[in-house]
């Protein structure tokens, strides 16, 4: 009976572990970033073919790299992420990971995760997932609670993956590669702004300065409307240089207009509701849109 109630116990140690490194690394968001990367790697293979073992390497590594930024980011802000209602059950926040384990796990994962992508793809790509880290984890993190210009700055590492994914098949950075980065660094604003509008008094409790103007206001509304806009030009840009075709122009120019009016509803309202509309509708629209720049290929 002893030996059983001993084996529950040790179950249950390595269940409650298991949610603590998941919070850590933030499985989901990883994987939408590894996911942007992948469909970046087929895009460039298009014509020779996807070699999957790479790709499979390129998950890999791109899930070290990001976890490793994820849990760096959650040591810098363990005080901060007390104060917030969204964050302060994350493991390092409540102490139930210490941060010697924190940062233990991120070193290992972000050396191995950079060795990966360096060995099996190419050191171009490893190069650029090692300042991706770098940028995220020690210049956008801190600089959150300093100024809005973080989003600006957040922005470069947030769009790195489509070259980290283009490059681990190329080697080098193509135009089509820069104008697949310049989408998803446009759609981060409307993306993020829209976040950060739901949840500026979380923020705001934790001095996070994420809205352009500090504030739910026009101004804020209005500049997250002129970084919308920005998706359409530039969703047409890969059209444009003959890298996809007319199926893919008007998904591209579809989605970017939907975007813009959903901003366009929330410099009217500056509700909660219209940002929740924007933010949903953002996370539809990077996936489809690589997708089809993709499929269009096919």
């Amino acid at each position: 009976m002893e030996k059983l109630i001993q084996q529950e116990t040790f179950t249950q140690l390595v269940k409650a572990k298991i949610t603590d490194y998941n919070q850590l690394v933030k499985t989901r968001l990883t994987s939408l970033v590894v996911i942007s990367a992948v469909i970046t790697y087929a895009t460039a293979a298009y014509h020779t073919g996807v070699n999957w073992f790479d790709m499979m390497m390129l998950a890999l590594g791109g899930t070290l790299v990001t976890g490793a930024s994820n849990g760096i980011n959650q040591i810098i802000e363990k005080n901060y992420d007390k104060l917030m209602v969204r964050t302060a059950n994350r493991p390092v926040a409540t102490n139930r990971m210490s941060v010697t384990e924190a940062a233990i796990a991120s070193a290992v994962m972000g050396i191995a995760g950079v060795i990966v992508i360096g060995i099996f793809l190419n050191e171009l790509a490893a190069l650029i997932a090692f300042i991706s880290l770098m940028l995220y984890a020690f210049i956008y993190t801190p600089m959150k609670r300093i100024s809005p210009i973080s989003v600006f700055v957040g922005a470069f590492p947030g769009a790195l993956p489509v070259l980290i994914g283009y490059t681990a098949y190329s080697n080098q950075i193509t135009y089509e590669a820069l104008l697949l980065f310049g989408v998803q660094f446009f759609w981060q604003f409307p993306h993020f702004w829209s976040i950060a509008w739901i949840l500026d008094d979380d923020y705001k409790r934790a001095g996070f300065k994420m809205l352009p103007t500090y504030g739910k206001d026009k101004k804020s509304a209005l500049i997250t409307l002129l970084f919308t806009l920005c998706l359409i030009p530039m969703g047409l840009m890969p059209i444009v240089e003959g890298y996809a075709g007319t199926f893919a122009a008007v998904v591209a120019v579809t989605g970017g207009l939907i975007l813009s009016y959903l901003s366009f509803n929330l410099v009217k309202s500056c509700e909660n509701k219209d940002a929740k509309r924007l933010m949903f509708a953002s996370f539809l629209y990077l996936p489809i849109i690589q997708l089809i720049y993709l499929f269009d290929k096919l």
